[in-house]
């Protein structure tokens, strides 16, 4: 299958190796990519030119592959990265709570899980004094390291701290230590109420389901200060800017110059033909959920603002490639069967010639 005379044991090429690309394509290359899957599309007669003219647009969630957070998980992590910080670095920790931080992480859970929140709360208060220790003791040998891994130490510090103050209520939590750029975004799902990741807005054309645009938005934002971006990247990736754009309710308000806006749930000024184009518009959400149980847009390993940014693309690169893989393999399959028809008509004329003059 993969194209090997012999088992193979080692992996065909480095992980790092696809990191040092990603990284020297950037989010440009990416994009590129994608505009070249839509041309491809175009080509194979997958969508027409008329296609781009209307498209739809919506947002998800693309998770980041961090552990649930939780402030007892959070604050361990700390300690266990300043621990091994100041090892690495050959500082002398008063009291580094290698036996006790694990087993209050621990039994946190257990507090929680028999609804024991008094005795939780106690575990958790415990447990922050003693990171809060620890990073003391860390601050206060800091200045005589060198200065890179100074800076590399005041960075994790800075991120313990915030650990260590924030509370329930507040804005900008650091919900992973490894990646802050980690947001909180609750989509109104009731079995999953609150994701950790960042917004994706997503593009596709009306009929054929083909992604046209898909970008990361950082922050947060409202769907419809979202609109007009997505809509400019669709005009640069497929040359061609859309006329009508379908959106859901949370688009609520959102004007683009131009372009036509019809919302889920619209009713004046609607005519038949805008009624069955604003009920496809539900048709992106299974494109979503192909693309989040196909194509890892469920769970983002990339490291960074940039990781996030690189990731969506390729998930919409990689929806388009499957779509024209279907392509071949159905014109695969009708060439097959024209072939082996042809050849049984061949059969049947040679056994009417064969009764028609017999030896």
């Amino acid at each position: 299958m993969a194209g090997e005379t012999y088992l193979q044991t080692e992996l065909p090429i480095d992980p790092s190796s696809l990191t040092r690309w990603r990284q020297r394509i950037g989010e440009e290359g990416v994009e590129l990519l994608l505009a070249v899957t839509i041309e491809a599309a175009r080509a194979a007669g997958l969508i027409k030119r008329s296609s781009l003219e209307k498209v739809i647009v919506d947002t998800t969630v693309m998770p980041k592959a961090i552990a649930h957070p939780t402030d007892s998980r959070l604050l361990e992590r700390g300690r266990q990265h300043m621990v091994k910080f100041a090892q690495d670095n050959g500082l002398s920790l008063r009291q580094n709570y290698n036996r006790e931080a694990p087993r209050l992480a621990t039994q946190v859970g257990r507090y929680a899980h028999a609804k024991q929140y008094k005795r939780m709360r106690a575990a958790i208060k415990t447990l922050r004094t003693r990171v809060g220790r620890v990073q003391r003791d860390v601050q206060r040998q800091l200045a005589q390291l060198p200065e890179q891994v100074q800076i590399k130490g005041a960075d994790l510090l800075n991120r313990v701290g915030r650990i260590l103050t924030q509370k329930t209520k507040d804005k900008n939590k650091l919900y992973a230590l490894h990646a802050p750029e980690v947001e909180c975004i609750s989509k109104g799902k009731a079995r999953n109420p609150y994701e950790f990741g960042v917004k994706v807005t997503v593009a596709t054309t009306l009929k054929e389901g083909l992604v046209v645009g898909m970008r990361s938005m950082p922050g947060n934002p409202y769907d419809g200060h979202t609109l007009d971006e997505t809509i400019e990247q669709v005009n640069i990736l497929a040359d061609q800017r859309p006329r009508t754009v379908m959106v859901d309710k949370g688009y609520k308000g959102a004007e683009v110059a131009g372009v036509q806006i019809l919302r889920s749930g619209q009713r004046r000024g609607v005519t038949r033909t805008m009624k069955a184009m604003i009920k496809r518009r539900s048709a992106i959400e299974p494109t979503i959920g192909h693309m989040k149980s196909d194509g890892r847009l469920d769970r983002n390993p990339l490291k960074g603002a940039l990781g996030d940014a690189l990731h969506a693309v390729l998930c919409g690169a990689g929806h388009n490639i499957r779509l024209l893989m279907s392509l071949l393999r159905l014109f695969a399959a009708h060439l097959r069967s024209a072939v082996l028809a042809w050849l049984k008509q061949i059969r049947v004329d040679q056994s009417h010639q064969a009764a028609l003059n017999p030896a």
